[in-house]
């Protein structure tokens, strides 16, 4: 029998869909010019130091960068690998997870890098974009020295960002694409009237320019220049992730615009360096940006709204990204289950209170320690690095399973991956600048997976299963026993045990030995998360019984898991069938209640003292329950909020040491 089963086929391309694409998937990438010149300018030295053939052979990097690593190998290549239209690094795991069972490593590092990722975004972009008022004369007066009231002003946008979360983006929502669309237009255009100026520009389309820009003695920073390039494509990943949310054929329809749209803003930057390198008048401006100082005064203060509006997007785009990546690895069981909320019926909105009330703190954290942009660059590209190091092996192993060529997949494998390792070496330069701030937030989110996907392992040994047909006489005898009060009409366990024949010798005590719990009808429940995003099915096994029954839901990885609400369902259409008996009610203020009460039992594992753990074990374990108390509450894991809930403890026995014997004194 199943649950109804949500279709969820390719959102077909459309005109419609394009324009949600350009607001929902291209925050990230969209926002680049505003401080990737920015940040190759201030590498090298200023302005100052610039020549023609130094800033022809930074955009020729930038373009190519551009064009392999966003147009070739994410929107080519690591498309074809959806999981039923789904797109990220988890979901990528999700298909080639049974290849090898140390692939779970590169899904958690760069599962963390993300998140880190998307705790920077909002930081960096919107400090660029409110640093944009000084280059309106009438602003700079009113800001002042120093940098306390662009902070104030970031800090204000940043909260009043993350407090809007819980009351759902529906609105807004429906805003980003025609104001990315336009975002688009504007920088586009703006780079196209530079670029008329000084057509020459355009020769960095040759990539040889690039090259030997890496070896030529006017670039100071020498192959660390790579560092600020690479600020190009930190949205590549997040553009994958998204795919699920647009369609596939929209990314393809709208990405050629996006991308010339990028090109010729950062063309029309480098012709008008190229015009005004010799200007001493530039050489002392505050927190210098070519994106703004090219335009003309009086655009500037709406170009600095439309930037602002934009970097909000990009970290909309960010902060939804991190709820779906944080619920998918929950479904994967890399980290404790947290309250989710459905603040609105937009398809796949949610919202985590804990996980956005975290990226709210880091993010003020970042503002308040760095200060300014240029500051927080520094820390910003390493972490996306390493997310993209990831995903190039587990696409090694998706290619495998496909049967491409090994020689086709190997050579994938080998130019991506010098690529990023280059780009991951040069912008670890960075680390000692604020890059470690980064790695830090990756590697402690790092621990958190690991932590809990190597205790849940831990515990697995120890789990021993008995066969549910030697105790239905049992259970048969307890149901009838009228000398013990009836603990509940529905005593449901919760199960990791997927085997239908078989029940956790746990759960055997709990109900026999611990303390005799007589119910009409004994459910155990177990809930399998497949590797299909929306998958909505069930499976019962009823032990030729009409009051014992081992219930599978399987669940996909995007699925809210409200058992409460499913095993109603579940009791309700088996009455209908006749295999269970209405449970009528005496005393109730419904008319014809044929369900009854229900009694929900979780059974959790507890340290003991005689638990004969190494000391690894032990610590992993100690950190695993730390992390579970600080993460909520179970019952709101599974849905259980509004329902009978006992949480019951036993002793963890991997195996059991040797008890020391007392000797009786008279």
């Amino acid at each position: 029998m199943e649950i109804q089963k949500e279709k969820h086929p390719q959102i077909p391309l459309s005109m419609a869909a394009v324009v949600v694409a350009l607001g929902v998937v291209y925050g990230d990438i969209g926002t680049s010019p505003l401080y990737v010149m920015k940040a190759i300018v201030e590498g090298n030295g200023g302005i100052e130091s610039l020549s023609d053939s130094f800033i022809i052979g930074a955009l020729s990097l930038v373009v190519w960068t551009v064009t392999l690593l966003t147009s070739i190998k994410y929107v080519l290549i690591a498309m074809q690998a959806d999981n039923h239209g789904e797109g990220g690094i988890f979901s990528l795991y999700t298909l080639v997870h049974k290849r090898a069972k140390w692939l779970i490593v590169p899904a958690m590092v760069g599962g963390a890098a993300l998140l880190a990722d998307g705790i920077l975004t909002p930081a960096v972009t919107v400090t660029t974009a409110v640093e944009g008022l000084r280059s309106i004369p009438f602003f700079e007066g009113l800001l002042g020295e120093g940098q306390g009231k662009i902070l104030a002003i970031t800090m204000t946008i940043i909260s009043a960002l993350f407090m809007i979360q819980r009351l759902g983006t529906k609105m807004i929502g429906k805003a980003f694409g025609p104001i990315m669309t336009f975002w688009f237009t504007f920088i586009g255009g703006l780079g196209l009237w530079q670029v008329f100026s000084n057509p020459t520009v355009l020769r960095a389309f040759n990539p040889m320019r690039g090259i030997e820009l890496l070896l030529s003695e006017q670039n100071s920073a020498g192959f660390m220049i790579l560092g600020s390039i690479f600020l190009a494509t930190t949205g590549a990943e997040a553009l994958y992730s998204d795919m699920g949310h647009v369609g596939k054929k929209n990314i393809y329809g709208s990405w050629p615009f996006v991308k010339a749209a990028l090109l010729l803003n950062y063309f029309g930057q480098g012709a008008w360096l190229m015009q005004v390198k010799s200007n001493t008048a530039l050489y002392h401006i505050e927190d210098f940006n070519p994106f703004f100082e090219m335009m003309p005064g009086g655009l500037r203060f709406f170009a600095v709204l439309l930037s602002t509006l934009a970097a909000i997007i990009a970290s909309q785009a960010l902060i939804t990204g991190s709820y779906t990546l944080v619920s998918e690895a929950i479904s994967l069981n890399l980290l404790p289950h947290l309250k989710i909320q459905y603040p609105s019926q937009t398809k796949g909105q949610m919202y985590i209170p804990l996980v956005n009330n975290i990226l709210w703190a880091s993010c003020m954290g970042v503002v308040f320690y760095f200060k300014t942009s240029i500051r927080m660059e520094a820390a910003y590209g390493l972490a996306i690095t390493i997310t993209m190091l990831m995903t190039t092996i587990l696409m090694f192993e998706f290619l495998r399973l496909k049967n491409i060529n090994i020689f086709v997949s190997l050579l994938m494998f080998v130019f991506f991956g010098t690529l990023e390792t280059t780009f991951f070496i040069s912008s670890a330069t960075k680390f000692f600048h604020g890059g470690y701030v980064a790695i830090l937030m990756g590697f402690i989110l790092f621990v958190i997976m690991f932590v809990w996907h190597k205790g849940n392992k831990i515990e697995s040994l120890q789990r021993l299963e008995y066969p549910m047909t030697d105790f239905i006489s049992q259970f048969k005898k307890l149901k009838a026993d009228d000398s013990l009060p009836v603990y509940a009409n529905n005593l449901v366990f919760l199960t990791s045990n997927q085997n239908p024949a078989s029940v956790d010798r746990d759960i055997l005590y709990s109900i026999l030995d611990k303390r005799p719990k007589r119910a009409d009808v004994y459910w155990f429940i177990n809930v399998a998360v497949t590797d299909e995003p929306y998958t909505q099915e069930y499976k019962v096994e009823d032990y030729g019984t009409d009051f014992c029954f081992k219930v599978q839901l399987r669940l996909g990885f995007k699925i809210e898991q409200r058992i409460n609400v499913y095993l109603r369902q579940i009791i309700q259409e088996m009455m209908e069938e006749g295999r269970i008996k209405p449970q009528k009610q005496t005393y109730t203020i419904y008319h014809d209640k044929e369900i009854g009460d229900f009694y929900f039992v979780l059974v959790r594992k507890a340290i003991s003292p005689e638990s004969d753990l190494s000391i690894f074990s032990r610590f992993i374990l100690s950190l695993k329950y730390n992390i579970k108390a600080w993460t909520g509450s179970p019952a709101r894991w599974f849905g259980l909020e509004n329902t009978n809930l006992v949480i019951e403890h036993v002793p963890l026995f991997l195996k059991a040491r040797a008890a020391s014997q007392l000797t009786r004194v008279d």
